[in-house]
Order: C-alpha cells, then structure tokens, then sequence
C-alpha cells in the first residue's frame, strides 16, 4: 500500500467550541494504521499549547521501545472532530494520525485505493 496522508488540525483542550482557537498545530500527517496514537513533533505541540499529562512507553515501528510524553487534545480532520491522546515526538519527526483517531470519527483506510473512506455509521457493537 502507498502513502495516504490527510490535513490534520491539532487544538488544545482549552480552547471553545465553536470559537476559532488562538493556538493549533496543523500539518499533513500520515495516516498510520499501525500506530493506535496520534503523534506530532513535541515542539510544534507546545507551541500549540497542548500540554503534557503523562509519559508512557510506546513501541516503535523498528521494535524499540521509547518513553515519550503524551496530551489531550482535540483532533480535526476531513471535517470531522474528536479529541483523544496526542505523543510528543521528538523535533522534525513525522507527524502520524493514528487508528483511534481515524476509527473514533468513522473513517477507514482503504488499501486498495489508497484513500480514506467513510463508513455510513459508527459501530456501537
């Protein structure tokens, strides 16, 4: 499967709904099936205003293992909006959208295409 990557907007908790935010982070991010998190360069975060609430261990694609610092923060993308965990990666990585995010809203990726597609509800089951 090739790359998919979609506009991701990053929105401390704190800010109002329905308010344009002061503060965000927005980039592309690649769409990452295998990462259940979303994660953003930590100073771009910052920057943002997304705080951190934690650390956790959190297993690389490569197997290693790296402790990094995660927040809360709203997630917007493809004009959908939830709000979830948010890792604080190191300066310059690449931003990844992960499957919470993508499953959360009702979006799926579809391999053979290599697009995002809606699904018609979100499973309750």
């Amino acid at each position: 499967m090739g790359l998919t990557y979609v506009t991701v907007k990053i929105i401390p908790l704190e800010s109002k709904a329905g308010e344009a935010p002061q503060n965000y982070y927005e980039d592309n991010f690649l769409v990452d099936t295998g990462a259940t998190d979303t994660m953003a360069p930590a100073d771009k975060l910052l920057a943002a205003g997304v705080k951190p609430v934690g650390r956790m261990a959190f297993e690389l694609a490569d197997g290693r293992l790296e402790e990094y610092s995660f927040g809360l923060a709203r997630i917007e993308f493809m004009g959908e909006v939830t709000a979830g965990r948010v890792v604080f990666g190191p300066p310059g990585s690449e931003p990844l959208l992960g499957v919470t995010a993508l499953e959360s809203v009702g979006i799926l990726v579809d391999p053979v295409n290599k697009t995002l597609k809606r699904l018609p509800a979100i499973p309750l089951k």
